[in-house]
């Protein structure tokens, strides 16, 4: 009786996980946005990497990306549609392997809920086309506002300032 007792409460946790996930690259919400390409345009426009994090919500490997390096000043951009996105001045390290911010320009991003991992995390897409950006936290720095925008660097484009 104490194994069955057991594997109930293990299928339990296992289906509780699968039933709350979302699917590869869904949305929360079916929002309408400014740019609105098919899948087969942004096949065509986006790198195969970039394709994998802006519309499938993939992520990209710690410490691949270039960004993180980044500290002049300028703007970072939706690599699919130009969104004005971040500023430099708000970056930091986060010793994470991703870029890293503690807010974003005000208006640029949509939140969403993401399921993926059997817990919700909040989801940073691009306001203007919806493409997957990243995550939100609440472990950003304590002196600012205590946020870290989690973002793939191959989601991004950095726009140096004049």
């Amino acid at each position: 009786m104490k194994t069955a007792n057991y594997l109930f409460i293990v299928v339990f946790l296992l289906t509780s996980c699968v039933s709350e996930a979302q699917k590869d690259g869904e949305k929360s919400e079916n929002k309408t946005y400014e740019v609105q390409n098919t899948n087969q345009e942004w096949k065509k426009e986006l790198s195969q990497m970039e394709y994998y994090v802006l519309r499938k919500a993939g992520t990209e490997p710690a410490h691949s990306s270039p960004l993180n390096d980044i500290n002049e000043p300028g703007t970072f951009v939706c690599a699919a549609c130009g969104n004005e996105l971040y500023e430099t001045k708000h970056k930091f390290d986060s010793g994470t392997g991703w870029p890293s911010f503690d807010r974003a320009i005000e208006g640029s991003l949509d939140l969403g809920e993401d399921h993926k991992l059997g817990y919700k995390r909040d989801e940073a897409m691009c306001g203007k086309c919806g493409g997957h950006l990243g995550h939100i936290f609440n472990d950003g720095p304590r002196a600012t506002t205590g946020m870290r925008h989690c973002i793939n660097g191959t989601a991004l484009k950095f726009v140096p300032e004049k």
